[in-house]
């Protein structure tokens, strides 16, 4: 009726080719089809959604279990680099791709009244009702999730086309909101027409890290680990459609029964059917296909597990973290409350809204084995990258010099009771390949000038808490937004964003090309430090700021708070932050004098 494999419901942008170079039509959007975009992968330069969220849920729930299926993980790293190298799907594996569409074609009907994609045939509720098709859509307002300006109300009729309908398909099954969920027919664990205790979406419980190549070939090619082998039960969700048996046991989400369970496997995991949904079709008076209707209703609960999970960094906890939650979970099991899962030292890191993604470089760029005594240490809390970026280490030898991968993060905040999104993280830096290796200069430079940014706005923000001190005003609460050195952060941005682009082209070993870049950003910060600052001192015009006043100190003791004092230390904090441009300053001061003292 409509199927995925062949419908164009995927929309993208074209490479420019060498002959087309002068030709703008190239890179406008064109819509095409799954079998399109996976057999000329290599022909476009990435796959463009309606909301961020959902490429990460296309990627995972569709195009990434498509070719590992069919083709299976590369064998190792020089497997995976030879892919690489080549730049696009090989004619032997254009025919396996080819085969295993055509096998499976039947699995991919967005409509089908016998097994639809990604849905339960027949779904229904005890009171056989549906609801607005607003329930797929993370910006569309129904019941609690009603985002801010939005210009729909729950009561506008959202009529989605059959491409809008399969694209938040696959997202809400990654990102849908948790808590209650309406009780499906024939759910043994739904009580008075509803289920309790959802979770959210696997990828709202996650910060996504999500490497981005020059091409969709590139791209999936990011995406897939090597050196994997098959796992007897690890099949994508289009495999398990079992009608009959126990869900436990046969794994299958075309019922409205679910499990709570760890992942079999990549495949797994990337296909996870956190809800149990059916769209409900209808055709217009123009004759034109819509989904206005639909049922959600609660699907598997996955527990995360580091070693199948490939799309985020992860926290890992110290010793004394450790111990702590060890007795909590002591406590809670001798009270008969234990918690599934909860046994683990690693939790995801989650992304805060409002932080540029540069500002987490320390958990990114941590790589290394995947174990708690390697990453944390006795009172701190440690951090592990993505798996996906761990490998990059490995294979960074097939990668041509200063290639311009990309790392997009995406998350989700949600309401306190996990009924509403009130949220979206999205962010894409670049990626110094060379960052990657634990003991280049580019990793540490990198590192430093992250805990620079962070020491300038600390350090204008105690200017501006000084000033408001001198002027008998109380400083702002802590963590208020309006910290001048949240402006200063964001008037850093371009600049970093700026070097990371810079560092790609940097060789591992070029330690005076890094330095000379890291001069210049030490120069050009402290040029928006000093506007920032002289901002603050421009404002503060009161007499008694000029004169001093009398203040407790930290220690206990009365100071003279005063405009003077407060900038003097900025300067000093200046001068020891930025300590490059400092040796510069005072060398070229140092042969001033020398050339004085020569002349004289």
């Amino acid at each position: 009726m409509w199927n995925l494999l062949d419908e164009p419901w995927l929309s993208v942008r074209r490479r420019p080719d060498a002959e087309q170079a002068g030709n703008h039509l190239s890179a406008r959007p064109s819509d095409i089809s799954v079998r399109e975009l996976l057999l000329g992968a290599d022909l476009y330069a990435e796959l463009l959604v309606d909301f961020t969220t959902q490429r990460p849920a296309i990627y995972r729930q569709l195009l990434l279990p498509l070719v590992v299926d069919a083709l299976g993980f590369p064998e190792d790293a020089t497997a995976w680099g030879h892919m690489f190298t080549v730049g696009r799907f090989s004619e032997a594996q254009r025919e396996r791709l080819t085969a295993y569409l055509d096998a499976h074609h039947h699995l991919f009907d967005l409509f089908s009244p016998d097994d639809p994609f990604a849905q339960v045939a027949g779904l229904t509720t005890s009171g056989d009702a549906t609801k607005s098709a607003a329930v797929l859509v993370a910006t569309a307002a129904l019941g609690n999730n009603v985002p801010l300006f939005s210009s729909r109300t729950e009561g506008d009729r959202l009529a989605l086309t059959p491409a809008q309908a399969a694209r938040w398909l696959l997202h809400v099954h990654c990102w849908d909101t948790g808590a209650i969920k309406t009780g499906a027919s024939g759910d043994p664990d739904a009580k008075a027409g509803k289920t309790t205790g959802n979770p959210v979406g696997p990828l709202g419980q996650l910060g996504v890290v999500m490497p981005l190549g020059t091409t969709v070939y590139e791209t999936l090619l990011l995406n897939i680990p090597y050196g994997r082998q098959p796992l007897r039960n690890d099949l994508p969700q289009w495999r398990r459609r079992a009608k009959e048996g126990d869900v436990t046991t046969t794994l299958s989400c075309a019922t409205p029964a679910w499990t709570t369970r760890a992942a079999r496997g990549l495949l797994d995991v990337w296909t996870w059917q956190a809800r149990r949904v059916r769209l409900v079709p209808e055709t217009t008076s123009e004759g034109e296909l819509r989904v206005s209707r639909a049922v959600v209703a609660a699907g598997d609960r996955l527990l995360l597990d580091v070693d199948h999970e490939p799309h985020t960094a992860w926290h890992v906890d110290s010793a004394r973290t450790r111990a702590r939650r060890s007795a909590q979970r002591g406590e809670r099991k001798g009270e008969g409350r234990e918690r599934k899962g909860e046994e683990s030292h690693f939790r995801p890191v989650r992304h805060r809204a409002g932080r540029a993604a540069w500002r987490g470089l320390d958990a990114l760029l941590a790589v290394g084995k995947s174990t708690v005594e390697e990453h944390a240490k006795e009172e701190t809390d440690g951090f592990h990258t993505s798996i996906l970026l761990s490998q990059l280490v490995e294979v960074s030898d097939y990668l041509p010099v200063g290639y311009g991968a990309q790392v997009e993060l995406t998350g989700t905040r949600y309401g306190t009771k996990l009924g509403n999104i009130e949220d979206v993280y999205h962010d894409e830096i670049p990626l110094p390949l060379a960052a990657l290796r634990p003991d280049s200069d580019v990793r540490g430079a990198l590192l430093g000038v992250v805990e620079q940014a962070e020491e300038l706005a600390r350090a204008v923000n105690a200017l501006a808490a000084e000033l408001r001190r001198a002027a008998g005003a109380p400083p702002p609460p802590l963590g208020a937004w309006q910290y001048p050195g949240e402006t200063l952060l964001h008037a850093l941005d371009p600049l970093v964003r700026r070097l990371l682009v810079g560092l790609r082209e940097v060789g591992e070993e070029d330690f005076d090309r890094t330095e000379e870049g890291l001069l210049a950003w030490e120069e050009r910060a402290y040029r928006e430090a000093w506007r920032i600052a002289d901002d603050l001192l421009s404002a503060s015009n009161a007499a008694s700021a000029f004169t001093g006043r009398e203040v407790k100190g930290r220690d206990g003791q009365n100071r003279i708070a005063r405009e003077s004092s407060a900038e003097a230390f900025f300067r000093a904090n200046l001068y020891r932050i930025l300590f490059r441009r400092t040796a510069r300053r005072q060398a070229r001061e140092d042969t001033t004098d020398d050339s004085l003292t020569t002349e004289q």
